[in-house]
């Protein structure tokens, strides 16, 4: 086997093993908490990690589970907590945003049935540089 080969073989190999490039723009750990029957609002949280060198923005969200989809941020004002909806996020380069409880987070609205735990339903996100990322998030008890 000449090195040219060898060389083309270990690029495979690599490709093969699903690892992620440096460079890219991750969407992992997502999860949601499971909802009443009667329900229509759920909510889900994520890791957005941005290693691609460029700023970036998110401009939509969608999931097949609800009809409305928004990134919000709770804010504490006058010791209350207010939810504010995140029309365009910013991901700075080599930023990363935790989606979590009492923070950033996205709001499912009109949820079509129940999230029921042990499920999985997809999140697609739309960003204006590194286009559409989809993700599946699992549902968990509160």
């Amino acid at each position: 086997m000449n090195r040219r080969s060898i060389i083309a073989l270990a690029a495979l190999s690599f490709l093969a093993t699903g690892q992620a490039f440096a460079g890219e723009l991750t969407v992992t750990n997502a999860w949601s908490r499971t909802t009443p029957p009667g329900v229509t609002v759920g909510v889900a949280y994520f890791t957005l990690r941005n290693d691609t060198g460029k700023s970036d923005r998110l401009l939509k969200i969608s999931s097949p589970v609800a009809s409305k989809v928004q990134v919000h941020r709770t804010e504490i004002l006058d010791g209350l907590a207010r939810m504010r909806e995140v029309a365009v996020l910013h991901v700075d380069a080599g930023q990363t945003i935790e989606f979590a409880p009492n923070g950033m987070h996205v709001m499912l609205m009109g949820l079509k049935k129940p999230l029921v735990k042990g499920q999985n339903f997809e999140l697609e996100l739309q960003f204006e540089v590194a286009g559409p990322r989809k993700v599946k998030a699992e549902v968990r008890s509160p």
